[in-house]
């Protein structure tokens, strides 16, 4: 008897795949919650790239020469 193969899913292949679902299945209180997670998720992307932002900019200002 063969094991299963454990099938790695790449980096953001997932929302690939939930990004191209035909919509069309879905009722309306079916895609409002979809779009519920959709914009909490946007949220928590743009919160991600302002603390990069920022850490970014700390370390800049750490390690930039100063001026006299």
């Amino acid at each position: 008897m063969e094991e299963p193969v454990d099938v790695r899913v790449g980096r953001g292949q997932r929302l690939l795949e939930a990004v191209r679902e035909d919509l069309e299945l879905y009722g309306v209180s079916e895609l409002e919650e979809r779009l519920d997670i959709l914009e909490a998720e946007a949220r928590r992307v743009r919160a991600q790239i302002d603390k990069k932002r920022s850490g970014r900019a700390a370390a800049d200002a750490l390690f930039s020469p100063r001026a006299n």
